[in-house]
């Protein structure tokens, strides 16, 4: 099992890379630097965003590209509030949905049935795309949360307008006003999940905006992109892990076990970092707070026990270094302030929504971008070859 764009074996020929390191258009949004492990958004370094920034000012500088003044976040909140609530129509869907659908998959459907109930659907101006990504930021939360809720035999909660974006996730997910601490500790998670360049879901979302559709069918494609294990799915393959390993005792072992078999450490690895990943620096120190908080130190210890050992395993066997990535700490985050862990991908997509939406509206409106108007991109045929007139037709009888 691989994490999200996991560094990989060059098993491949150079041509045949998936499109990896090939520059498809410019951006003005983010900036990944592997070798420095930087990522930026907006000219930003995500520290200082992560450590005084909210999320619903990461949202803006994302959309609007540059950071609120306190009228402008203030309207922001104003508008995210507005369309903090799921139409009735939401509500009676979810529960049409079998107890045991996968979140990503109802998160996936619910966008497109968003969408019928967005009285902009057909504003296709840049304005009209900005206002339809606030409700996108504003709504996500409220279905995943909503989902988990009625799959446990409850009842949606109503998000509180005294709360802000992060904090009402927690209190519409759980029924009770979060931890202060907690809280914030989402937010951050929110805003380092936000955005990161052309990532597999980003690049679908931006290759959907090309062909015209609308926001919400490039961002229902953007989550069933992230949905899968070798994206926002890792995560929850993290927490699987820790589990399966149990105590630090085990852990040598269990990466001894998985690397001689030819299998990967999950949340460890990254194709573009060459260094440990910026998210994981800030990620790491809160799991470690956040489990003594709780009293509960082991799941820390042994994912911290994990990376040491995995480093040090693969610089011995393959000469070079391997670092954690943001799935890594997410995982354990995630678990502490009691995310189940198959809504950890749904919180990975409430963050990302603001990234998605972004890349949309520069995609349809930038002019950043140096490209054709719709992405397409070629294969080499290297199938079946029967000469310049195609192999012969056998009638149906006679094969």
């Amino acid at each position: 099992m691989t994490a999200p764009d996991q560094d990989k074996e060059d098993s491949v020929s150079a041509k045949n890379i998936g499109l990896r390191g090939i520059v498809v258009a410019d951006s003005t949004i983010s900036n990944v630097d592997g070798e420095q492990g930087i990522l930026i958004y907006r000219g930003y370094d995500i520290f200082p965003l992560a450590d005084q920034g909210t999320y619903e000012e990461i949202v803006h500088l994302l959309l609007r590209d540059h950071l609120p003044d306190p009228s402008e976040l203030n309207e922001l909140k104003k508008e995210l509030a507005r369309w903090r609530s799921l139409p009735a129509a939401v509500i009676t869907t979810l529960k049409t949905f079998p107890r045991e659908a996968r979140p990503m998959d109802v998160l996936q459907g619910m966008v497109s049935v968003l969408a019928m109930q967005d009285p902009e659907l057909g504003d296709e101006t840049r304005e009209g795309s900005y206002r339809k990504a606030l409700r996108l930021v504003a709504r996500l939360p409220l279905v995943a949360s909503a989902w988990d809720r009625i799959r446990n035999g409850k009842e949606p909660v109503e998000a509180r307008p005294d709360l802000d974006h992060a904090a009402n996730f927690l209190y519409t997910l759980h029924g009770k006003a979060p931890d202060p601490q907690e809280a914030r500790i989402m937010d951050v998670i929110l805003i380092l999940h936000a955005e990161h360049g052309f990532n597999a879901s980003t690049f679908t979302a931006r290759q959907i905006a090309s062909t015209r559709a609308h926001i919400y069918a490039a961002t229902s494609g953007a989550v069933g992109s992230l949905s899968g294990e070798l994206h926002g799915g890792a995560n929850s393959q993290v927490y699987r892990m820790l589990q399966e390993i149990g105590s630090v005792d085990n852990v040598r072992a269990y990466v001894n076990k998985t690397l001689d078999s030819g299998g990967r450490i999950m949340g460890m690895g990254h194709a573009v970092y060459k260094v440990t990943d910026p998210r994981a620096k800030i990620l790491g120190p809160m799991a470690a707070q956040l489990a003594q908080k709780r009293g509960h130190p082991e799941m820390y210890e042994i994912a911290e026990e994990v990376r040491r050992v995995t480093t040090e395993e693969m610089k011995k066997r393959k000469g070079r270094e391997i670092h954690a990535n943001v799935d890594f700490f997410s995982a354990v985050v995630n678990h502490l302030i009691g995310i189940p862990v198959d809504m950890f991908t749904p919180v990975f997509a409430i963050g990302r929504v603001a990234g998605w939406t972004a890349h949309f509206i520069e995609e349809r409106f930038g002019e950043a971008q140096a490209k054709p108007t719709i992405y397409r991109p070629t294969a080499e045929y290297v199938g079946r070859y029967c000469g310049l007139d195609g192999c012969e037709w056998t009638p149906l009888d006679q094969r």
